[in-house]
C-alpha cells in the first residue's frame, strides 16, 4: 500500500496547498416543536474533503476526483491528513502522469512523507 500527499495550487496564493481537517463535522438539528440536544461530530471523507476545495484552488475538484479514482482512492488518515491510497508503485506513476496531462502543474502527487 502506499500512500501519498495531492497538492493543489492555492488560487489567492499560487503556492502548493493540500485540505486538512482542522475539526470535524459539527451536525446538529433544529425541531419545530421542541428543543433538540443532540449533535452529530464526524469527519468528511477524502472526497467531500476535496470537494471543499472549489473556488480555493485553481482546478475543479471534481475532475480532480475523477483521475484520482482511475488509479486509488481519497482517504482522510487519523481524521485528519488527505492521502491517496495506491496499491502499487506502477499505479502511483499513472496517476502522477494523469494529473500532469490534465492539469499541469496545478495539481501534483508525492509519496507521504517526502518534504
Amino acid at each position: 500500500m502506499i500512500r501519498a500527499k495531492l497538492w493543489f495550487r492555492c488560487a489567492a496564493m499560487h503556492d502548493p496547498v493540500t485540505p486538512m481537517i482542522v475539526q470535524p463535522a459539527l451536525i446538529g438539528w433544529e425541531a419545530k416543536q421542541r428543543q433538540v440536544d443532540l449533535h452529530i461530530e464526524r469527519p468528511f471523507s477524502g472526497e467531500e474533503l476535496v470537494r471543499r476545495m472549489k473556488g480555493w484552488v485553481t482546478v475543479d475538484p471534481s475532475k480532480t476526483i475523477e483521475v484520482v479514482n482511475r488509479f486509488g482512492r481519497l482517504k482522510v488518515l487519523d481524521d485528519r491528513e488527505l492521502v491517496v491510497e495506491l496499491e502499487k508503485m506502477e499505479d502511483f506513476e499513472n496517476l502522477e502522469r494523469a494529473l500532469s496531462e490534465a492539469f499541469g502543474k496545478e495539481v501534483t502527487i508525492e509519496i507521504r512523507g517526502k518534504k
